[in-house]
């Protein structure tokens, strides 16, 4: 008996599942793997119902143009109307969409945690996000605000025991994680755990930095965030309008034409923005609390940041407008390098959230803003924006803070200042100094 042609005909229908299993791009790996994580639901559409009539005879192409257009001229408004009311509703709103942003990323996780009836995660979630906020915050509250903190006894109290108080707090969380345990899912449950850990690092982590910048000046906080979002919509732009070719494989509907038509709007817009808010104390001076007025105020002499000064223009550009100089502020120089890396490396924060996306079969975050999906959706530029912008005042702007010293210094006995005031009358004197300072008072 010949046992050839079964033989075959077994062969030829494995190559045959396995050619099929290569079309839909999917490896038996990979199959796998997502087995084991449950499809998120997708949310339903919500967009308003009178958009929906006025844009019903549209192609759902031209539909969803006309409905991300209208929401972000909504958003910029809003953006406007908050920047209007001041720093301190700025860090609200702040505070705002970092909680919006991790209830969108918890609800995904919770979708597959739930799925086990295991106790407490969205409870440890929401406690951990308490105790990473208070730790950060009152860190902000203490370096920022230090003639407050010291003047209430209050505040004084927490502010020197801050630290021990955040430990013992994150440590009850800690203890309670390790009650929750339960037999035969403890992979899931840690797991489970540093989701909700790796969440604080990306969400809570970056609004904490956008704060502080927000602290040294609003230019610092409204020049990187229009960027981000001129970049969005430049590139958005250019790639409905010219897009042919793909970028990258995670965003399937990004194109080359919409990456370096957003790039070089960025650049320009960055540097007219810069121009505008560079002559504005109320953009460019540091927020502080004055003691006097018993409020925060944004009110100072500008930094040589933001004075305008004179730049040699280079031989080939002279030779093109014609001009030897021109007069800029320093701070557009800088806002070059925002804006390019709100163009070149801002949108890998987009990659990234399209790549978690794709892990669990979610089309959006949350549908909280139709057309653009949740807030997560939105500012998932914005978190690599914010450490750059930090890192860079750091790296290139910020020096010594005098106004801090004395602050610290005010805050000491009588008897440490005394001792401070001889050591520095004496480094003065050894330096030449102090004579001199004497008779120009003289």
């Amino acid at each position: 008996m010949n046992y050839d042609y079964p033989q075959c005909e077994f062969q030829i229908s494995i190559i045959t599942f396995s050619q099929k299993v290569e079309k839909d791009g999917v490896s038996d790996n990979e199959s796998k793997v997502d087995s084991g994580v449950p499809e998120v639901p997708v949310p339903p559409d919500d967009t308003p119902e009178v958009l929906n009539k006025a844009l019903s005879g549209l192609s759902s192409r031209w539909k969803n143009w006309w409905v991300r257009g209208i929401l972000t001229l909504a958003m910029i408004s809003f953006f406007f109307f908050i920047i209007y009311l001041g720093p301190m509703v700025l860090m609200m709103i702040v505070l705002c969409v970092q909680i919006k942003c991790f209830q969108e990323i918890i609800t995904i996780g919770y979708s597959v945690y739930h799925s086990y009836h295991l106790p407490w995660f969205r409870t440890l979630s929401w406690y951990f996000l308490l105790c990473v906020n208070y730790f950060f915050y009152g860190e902000t509250v203490t370096d920022y605000f230090f003639t407050l903190v010291q003047r209430e006894e209050p505040l004084r109290i927490l502010s020197k025991y801050h630290r021990f108080i955040s430990f013992t707090l994150y440590l009850t969380g800690f203890c309670m994680f390790v009650l929750s345990l339960v037999k035969k899912h403890y992979r899931l449950q840690f797991y489970m755990f540093g989701w909700t850990h790796v969440t604080l690092l990306i969400v809570v982590t970056q609004s904490h930095l956008i704060i502080h910048n927000l602290f040294e000046g609003m230019i610092w906080f409204i020049v990187p965030i229009s960027c981000v979002i001129c970049n969005d919509i430049m590139a958005y732009m250019f790639g409905f309008f010219f897009g042919r070719t793909p970028l990258i494989k995670l965003s399937p509907k990004k194109t080359w034409e919409g990456f370096i038509g957003g790039f070089f709007s960025t650049i320009v817009f960055g540097i007219m923005l810069s121009y505008v808010m560079s002559g504005y104390r109320y953009f460019v001076c540091p927020v502080e609390f004055n003691n006097d007025s018993n409020s925060f105020q944004v009110d100072c002499e500008p930094s040589d940041l933001f004075q305008l000064q004179d730049y040699a223009l280079p031989s080939v550009l002279e030779s093109v407008t014609g001009w030897t100089t021109v007069r800029l502020y320093p701070f557009q120089i800088h806002s070059i390098a925002l804006s390019s890396f709100a163009s070149i490396v801002g949108p890998f924060g987009g990659f990234f959230a399209s790549g978690f996306k794709r892990a669990f079969k979610i089309k959006d975050f949350a549908n909280t803003i139709p057309g653009h999906g949740g807030i997560m959706d939105r500012f998932d530029c914005q978190y690599l924006m914010a450490t750059f912008v930090n890192v860079y005042i750091a790296s290139f702007i910020r020096g010594p803070n005098p106004s801090k010293v004395i602050q610290q210094l005010l805050a000491l006995r009588v008897d440490q200042q005394l001792h401070i005031f001889n050591s520095l009358k004496a480094h003065l004197t050894e330096k030449g100094l102090l004579p001199a300072l004497e008779e120009a008072a003289a």
